[in-house]
């Protein structure tokens, strides 16, 4: 049979469908919307128009307000704004459902990436004990994050569900109904939600997307590849930070992280409870029925009945399944063996633990905490800390530390981080009692500078009464300078005989944290992602000396300029001198949904991780490894793109022009996640505080994504100035990694519009900057068509420029509200007596615009 190419897929499975469903939602009768639906495609209209004729967005409005809502005053106007961008935010639901009900259609289940084309390649290359043997030993863990990327109200994501599934059914009926109840259902949070309303939030696609689709991905390769022999490896490793993650979140206390790891084990126990009951109505047969209910009620009693106890072990659960696998075999033909592995294999995976509650705190609060307990310690009798110990060498503190033991109580300390930091390694302990040791069981010091972050982290573990720690320590390496040590800071801890010997009780295995966030903010695109292949490749080297496995932890967020974009690429483009035994990537925001949402994303993503890690290596082994001569061209751009992005963060109007000109300060405001939007607390705005988040995000609410891109034309201009184009050129067609990295640039570039802030290139303060900008725009989107032979952006993945585009034109009016909003606020503080009350009225329309200005974005990654 013949199938149509993905772009005419996608044109008919989402195109059509969105215009053909967008008409029938704008036509809905919704009270005291009046004519929005009619005037929003018109208002549109006006947009694209007005910016093809270089006008601002205040003259554009203006022109649309003069023209359809005669003589509307300006309360009117802010009336229709506020309709327009209601209007909007429901558009966007509803090109979400459209695309995710389209997945499967759009996108080949089956083909390059999937687990059939893992086997297909195994039985083609006779590969089938290497790739058992690879299977044995490797793990894909998705760490859901709550970073505040997305955060739509319950009600809404539910909404999206139901949607979805009507689209895929063509019941026009019930998405008329569910259109409906888009328009009445609110979009906004009244306040912020606190950790644990986010933790609820993503334990959602725990249970209904996560369990089902990992579950059915390890049995299809039991039964395909292991031939029905059950995998002793989870292959799939689920990990969670919310309730977990302390650091820059004064709002997660002792209290949630204990309350999210009962509501992950609480889940677990529910799926099963659920998935037992069906069973029970198939495994009626004589020596099993009794064994199946005795089962279900000491589930139901754990899950309803339950105030914290559990009324069966993880072992008791899995040695009855198994006796009633064998009962099946032997008396009764097999029958439903199928469905009672299938829970079997979700029992290895998720235990009672469901995902790997994560603890993060940072290296600042540690250095804090720290002092507080050397002074405890320093000024009662004991010998356990010198009084001199913070004028010792680091060699010196590392022998102290070395030989450190106690058991502090932290309600003794006033400081409220302290005793908090304390009572979080002591959280771990209580978790892993209730959850099994995977429950949690990784403390990550995130901005780690030194081997002493490490060792003090571990001493804190130590001093909490717990002399052989289940944990393991993770160092966050994030900045520039953090990432080209990291591999010396590790030797050091290494080389230590107490951390050695912590280590070897971990199975000789160390988990190291790589940020592409903050590593972009720091160093700009180029120098930020060949920094961490750079501190892979040396962590790797000297990991190997020490006979350490290590396993590397990508911090990565939806956008290309946070380490997002083609993911699954990256991992299968590095070279054998990287460690490739997992691949642990956070997922956050937008790329929950649009990665993970649905089941037939889930499935189509983690398979293409799990693709990416055999064909690394199995399939491809040792066909990325950088030449000398590629590394060292990858050197000069990455420091040239560096020195471009240093010289631009450090221009004087850098931080003005965010403060003044973006919607930074307004995140704060969205009320879209429980964390501040930065570190510290002062007024004045330090870059150094400033979350990765915001800064991306702000530059993206601007349509100019600098992150993303900046730096990297001027990189490429060089080498066609001095004539050696060529080098490049053969990098590109010869790297995957290098080809990767610029594609997901691209995406930056596809996603950017500057006609929405041409008018600042007339700012008498921010011109200058604005044309900076703008320059390194142009010469790096003209250099990236030239180098992939394109004549437009994202050629070569026609479905995904396809629908950035149409979400580009969606939210084409949200944007043109939001810097009208941001001109008339600057206007009216310039003013001699500013109106607080409207000026407030404009910063609401900024806020609401950005939120949905967020949510629209769902296809970075």
């Amino acid at each position: 049979m013949y199938t149509l190419p993905k772009i005419e897929r996608f044109n008919q499975d989402v195109l059509s469908k969105y215009h053909i469903y967008n008409s029938v939602f704008i036509t809905l009768p919704f009270h005291s919307i009046d004519n929005t639906g009619a005037l929003l495609p018109l208002f549109t209209e006006v947009c694209d128009t007005g910016f093809k004729k270089q006008e601002t967005p205040k003259e554009i409005f203006d022109f649309f307000a003069d023209k359809y809502l005669q003589n509307a005053s300006e309360s009117e106007k802010i009336d229709i704004m506020f309709r327009f961008i209601q209007y909007i935010e429901r558009q966007i639901v509803l090109f979400d459902a459209i695309e995710d009900a389209a997945f499967p259609v759009v996108n080949n289940m089956e083909g390059i990436g999937s687990l059939r084309d893992i086997k297909e390649k195994t039985d083609a290359t006779a590969k089938e004990e290497e790739v058992i043997d690879f299977l044995e030993n490797f793990n894909v863990r998705t760490v859901l994050t709550a970073h505040p990327t997305q955060f739509y109200p319950g009600a809404v994501l539910g909404i999206i569900n139901d949607l979805t599934e009507a689209i895929r059914n063509n019941n026009l009926l019930d998405i008329k109904q569910l259109l409906a109840q888009l328009g009445k259902t609110p979009f906004i949070q009244q306040e912020k939600p606190n950790p644990f309303d986010e933790a609820v939030s993503l334990i959602w696609y725990l249970e209904n997307v996560f369990y089902h689709t990992s579950g059915e991905m390890v049995q299809y390769i039991q039964k395909n590849i292991f031939n029905a022999t059950s995998i002793k490896n989870p292959l799939i490793k689920l990990g969670f930070w919310p309730g977990g993650d302390r650091d820059g979140n004064p709002f997660v206390t002792t209290e949630i992280t204990l309350k999210v790891a009962d509501r992950l084990r609480t889940s677990i126990l529910k799926c099963y409870y659920i998935e037992i009951r069906n069973l029970k109505r198939k495994l009626t047969f004589n020596g099993v029925d009794v064994l199946v209910t005795e089962l279900e009620q000491k589930l139901y009693r754990s899950v309803f009945y339950s105030k914290g106890e559990i009324f069966i072990t993880l072992e008791e659960f899995k040695s009855q399944l198994n006796k009633i696998k064998q009962i099946v075999i032997e008396k009764h033909q097999s029958l439903y063996l199928d469905e009672l592995e299938a829970l079997l294999v979700k029992v290895n995976l998720f235990g009672f633990h469901f995902a790997t509650l994560d603890i993060r705190q940072n290296s600042k609060i540690h250095d804090a905490v720290f002092k507080e307990v050397v002074s405890l310690f320093s000024n009662s009798n004991t010998n356990v800390f010198p009084k001199n110990y913070f004028e010792l060498t680091e060699a010196e503190k590392f022998e102290v530390l070395s030989k450190v033991k106690g058991s502090i109580d932290p309600t003794v300390f006033e400081n409220e981080i302290t005793r908090l930091t304390l009572e979080s390694v002591q959280a771990i302990k209580t978790i892993q009692e209730n959850n099994g040791e995977f429950g949690a069981n990784r403390y990550i010091i995130s901005n780690n500078e030194s081997a002493l972050n490490v060792m003090e982290t571990y001493a804190l573990f130590r001093l909490s009464g717990w002399q052989n720690p289940t944990v393991d320590i993770v160092p966050l390496f994030e900045s520039v300078d953090d990432l080209q040590s990291a591999h010396e800071i590790m030797e050091k801890l290494y080389t230590n005989e107490t951390y050695a010997a912590h280590l070897l009780s971990r199975n000789n295995k160390q988990t190291i944290m790589l940020g592409f966030s903050d590593g972009t903010k720091d160093g700009g695109y180029l120098m930020a992602n060949w920094s961490i292949y750079k501190a892979k490749e040396a962590l790797t080297e000297m990991s190997r000396k020490y006979g350490i496995k290590v396993i590397f932890f990508d911090g990565r967020g939806g956008p290309p300029a946070r380490g997002g974009g083609k993911t699954h690429k990256f991992y299968a483009s590095l070279g054998p001198n990287i460690e490739n035994n997992e691949i642990q990537v956070t997922v956050q925001g937008q790329t929950i949904s649009s990665n993970f949402g649905t089941l037939d994303s889930c499935r189509y993503n983690l398979e293409n991780l799990l693709s990416a890690g055999v064909t690394n290596q199995v399939f491809g082994k040792g066909s990325n490894a950088l030449s000398a001569t590629e590394q060292e061209i990858l050197d000069q751009l990455a420091n040239l793109g560096y020195d471009k992005y240093l010289n631009f963060k450090n221009h004087p109007q850098f931080i003005p022009y965010l403060e003044q000109m973006s919607t930074l300060k307004y995140y704060a405001k969205t009320n879209i996640g429980s964390r501040p939007s930065k570190r510290s607390k002062s007024e004045q705005l330090d870059f150094a505080d400033l979350r990765a988040i915001p800064f991306v995000g702000s530059w993206s609410q601007l349509k100019q994504n600098v992150p993303g891109f900046f730096g990297v034309g001027t990189a490429l201009k060089h080498f066609e100035t001095i004539g050696e184009w060529d080098k490049v050129q053969d990098l590109y067609n010869h790297s995957l990694f290098f080809k990767t990295l610029l594609e997901n640039s691209m995406m930056s570039l596809a996603k950017s519009f500057f006609p929405l802030t041409a008018y600042m290139r007339k700012d008498p303060k921010f011109g200058d900057f604005w044309q900076i900008i703008y320059d390194e725009f142009l010469e790096t989107k003209r250099l990236l068509l030239k180098i992939a032979g394109h004549t437009e952006l994202m050629e070569n993945y026609p479905d995904g420029k396809a629908s950035i585009q149409i979400r580009e034109r969606i939210v084409l009016p949200l944007l043109t509200i939001q810097q009208y909003a941001l001109l008339r606020i600057n206007e009216l503080n310039k003013g001699e007596n500013p109106d607080e009350a409207l000026i407030k009225i404009y910063e609401k329309i900024v806020t609401r615009s950005l939120f949905g200005n967020t949510n629209a974005s769902r296809n970075s990654a």
